[in-house]
């Protein structure tokens, strides 16, 4: 009877290690009246104007989801606006300088072991970015080319891994950011930039030269795309999918969509053009956390 007390005595104290150790950011947002939210600067979610203006479709989406993180602890919120960068993302997660993120993140598995996501708000179709005149039309028109990625993001090794990249030769060139990676598309150092679309739509939008630039090529992966929260933090990940899920049943995420990619959107207000996708849809339709693995890329 003894050791079986020992043993109960054990787990409870284990259990209560692991309680205190979970997070609660709501409880810190509520201290400091503010949420430290991370930011894109030149995503096709989530983008810069410049002046301290960030705009798209997840950060608008993210400021409402504050919105109601306001009711939820009691008091009306500001938002601090971090910008993050596709290296510095997760660190800056971990180490609590942002609370959550919603810019242009895939949940996938790998990721999963150091952080949490919310339910899926994006479908994203990885594709390529081309001069028009590069006669590139498909991943066998990438042999001996030079391929554009951003430093800390997955494009190129989805590349690699897609079965129809086989026996396929080119080399990479990687941008610290989205912005630098179309630029050495748009300078002429690479043949290709190999991007999520609403990313490359989002930087041929803001092209000198628009028309020059267009989408090609297979779709080489679906990934969801989704906001990007702490480790084991279950009060703010119901919280953030609450209000994920209120804005599908009010309708008013379908009206963001519409707005940021079918309507004509700043700085240049060129339209997007970009019917939400099938994935897209169904991840409204059933609201889920799945991560990119359970779509069977190949």
């Amino acid at each position: 009877m003894k050791k079986q007390l020992l043993a109960f005595s054990i787990l409870a104290l284990a259990a209560g290690a692991v309680m205190a150790q979970a997070p609660d950011t709501l409880a810190k947002i509520k201290e400091r009246g503010a949420v430290n939210l991370g930011v894109r600067d030149s995503s096709g979610l989530a983008y810069t104007l410049g002046g301290g203006k960030y705009v798209g479709f997840h950060t608008e989406m993210a400021e409402r989801i504050v919105g109601d993180l306001s009711k939820d602890v009691g008091k009306p919120l500001t938002i601090n606006y971090q910008v993050i960068t596709s290296q510095n993302r997760i660190p800056l997660i971990q180490n609590g300088t942002i609370d959550f993120e919603c810019g242009s993140t895939t949940n996938n598995k790998a990721r999963q072991k150091d952080v949490d996501f919310a339910y899926t708000t994006y479908v994203e179709e990885v594709r390529m970015a081309v001069n028009k005149k590069s006669g590139i039309h498909s991943i066998k028109d990438l042999n001996g080319k030079t391929v554009a990625t951003t430093t800390g993001t997955t494009s190129v090794q989805t590349l690699r891994k897609n079965e129809r990249a086989q026996n396929i030769d080119f080399k990479t060139v990687q941008g610290k950011d989205h912005a630098d990676s179309f630029l050495l598309l748009e300078a002429g150092r690479a043949d290709a930039f190999v991007m999520d679309g609403s990313i490359l739509a989002a930087n041929i939008a803001k092209a000198k030269n628009p028309k020059d630039f267009e989408i090609t090529g297979e779709v080489l992966s679906v990934e969801p795309i989704a906001c990007m929260l702490p480790k084991g933090d279950a009060k703010l990940k119901k919280a953030i999918d609450d209000s994920i899920v209120r804005q599908i049943k009010d309708g008013s995420l379908a009206k963001l969509y519409d707005k940021w990619f079918m309507q004509p959107i700043p700085p240049n207000n060129v339209n997007l053009n970009m019917p939400a996708s099938e994935g897209t849809k169904a991840a409204w339709a059933n609201p889920n956390d799945k991560p990119m693995e359970d779509y069977g890329n190949k």
